[in-house]
């Protein structure tokens, strides 16, 4: 689709030799012959990029370029002046001009103007596509009572200092919780540091959350900031903090009293202002009583409970969530787009799910590479539910695809050959994609005798 360019000038000749010049080289023209019918043409042709003179007759160039800004502060604008001055340059920046171009127009400088301001339209096009992506990846969708009771409370604390201790089960969306509460406070556009406890050894878990300094311990090779530093003026997200070390507790419960980090191997305490936001799936209260997590950490930690629901809790949001996760896997993971049958979202709703919503995703994610047509049927979810579905009664013979295990086989093969194609063979991604241990996923390629080539 051709780009579309307005020129807004009161000069015949240059409305009609410029308009000849873009048309020439491919975009979509219109012109205006004052600033008053171009304001109009505006709100009608939604141009990419306007040309518009400074000195007209009537409402002037410089004032349109105000009220443009007003109404679509990423309008792009390019003033034309014939006689342009540091102060005209000045007001026209200041108002928010791309650029200014002085007449007589010089036909190179036009068009390399228009190819890096067009580049600066693509980029910011990107940048919100982007923005859209991560918030629809983060987003907490449902229409439950007990979800609504969530973001409720979650509405609430989020514009607070107070630290949240976010309690649930595996794959219940605690991180999505945490994320709301940063996107929500009034540290938003300052960074959000996210530690999963449980995935650094405990040998390493301090030189992550505070830092060191060269040669203070073997393989320090040069200072590194941690993540409370990294943090500083966010928010830090310590996931599953109940798998935390004891010695690595002490130093957190010190940053949270004192506001201070020091790395290790260093000196000098470096103040920090971090709102830390916690998670866990594990029982605390039970953690405390068998010695393995410091009380006095708890009751700082735990200023404001947040428990997210597991999904048998919430079953009337599985057919939004099923949906959402068609949208967003086709949309960001490049998967074919398929509609889903009523009959097999039923059938969705009634099974149980001891992974949450991580393993409704999932299932999802192998329903839109599984699929046999355009649409996920009821069959469908049978044959991949297999055992489980086979359990309860609700599926028939399996003889056209062979014995459960050989279908099993299959189906978990092609899923992990996606999942390796989509992350580039790349194995720590793919690991962190299906929420397991690296070296399970080796032990998966080797079981399917995969190769690069395969992915």
């Amino acid at each position: 689709m051709a780009r579309r360019i307005l020129v807004v000038d009161d000069e015949p000749g240059i409305r009609s030799a410029l308009g000849q010049l873009l048309e020439y080289e491919g975009y979509d023209v219109r012109t205006a012959p004052n600033a008053a019918e171009g304001l109009a043409e505006y709100d009608r042709f939604r141009p990419h990029l306007v040309f518009m003179d400074i000195k007209m007759a009537g409402l002037d160039g410089l004032e349109a370029l105000r009220q443009l800004k007003q109404t679509d502060p990423g309008a792009l604008v390019v003033m034309i002046s014939g006689h342009a001055t540091i102060k005209t340059a000045v007001e026209a920046t200041q108002a928010g001009a791309y650029d200014i171009l002085e007449k007589p127009l010089d036909t190179d400088r036009i068009l390399v103007l228009l190819r890096n301001a067009l580049e600066h339209v693509d980029l910011a096009a990107e940048n919100q596509r982007l923005r859209e992506s991560i918030e629809s990846r983060f987003e907490i969708v449902g229409r439950s009572f007990v979800i609504r009771a969530l973001t409720d409370q979650i509405e609430k604390v989020a514009p607070t200092p107070a630290r949240v201790l976010i309690t649930g089960e595996n794959g219940t969306g605690k991180e999505l919780v945490a994320r709301a509460i940063h996107k929500h406070s009034p540290r938003k556009a300052r960074t959000f540091i996210e530690v999963n406890c449980a995935a650094i050894p405990s040998e390493l878990i301090e030189s992550e959350l505070f830092g060191h300094m060269k040669g203070s311990f073997t393989g320090a090779v040069q200072d590194r900031p941690g993540k409370f530093e990294q943090a500083d003026g966010g928010t830090l997200f310590l996931d599953e903090i109940g798998d935390m070390s004891l010695s690595a507790q002490a130093k957190v419960l010190r940053v949270l009293q004192d506001g201070v980090v020091t790395r290790i191997g260093g000196s000098k305490p470096l103040k920090v202002d971090v709102r830390v936001v916690a998670a866990t799936n594990k029982e605390l209260e039970e953690e405390i009583s068998n010695g393995r997590f410091r009380e006095d950490l708890y009751y700082r930690l735990n200023v404001v409970p947040l428990r997210v629901p597991p999904l048998r809790e919430r079953r009337e949001d599985i057919p939004l969530l099923v949906r959402h996760f068609l949208a967003v896997l086709a949309r960001q993971d490049g998967l074919p787009p398929r509609d889903v049958d009523d009959a097999a979202v039923q059938r969705l709703q009634e099974l149980e799910w001891p992974g949450n919503v991580r393993e409704l995703r999932n299932t999802v994610e192998r329903l839109l590479i599984l699929a046999s047509g355009p649409r996920i049927t009821l069959t469908d979810v049978e044959r991949l539910v297999g055992r489980r579905a086979l359990e309860s009664g609700g599926i028939g013979a399996l003889s056209d695809i062979g014995t459960f295990e050989e279908f099993k086989y299959a189906a978990e093969r092609a899923f992990l050959v996606a999942k390796l194609r989509q992350y580039d063979w790349n194995v720590s991604e793919t690991a962190r994609a299906l929420d397991m241990p690296r070296s399970n996923v080796y032990k998966k390629i080797e079981r399917y005798g995969l190769k690069r080539e395969d992915a």
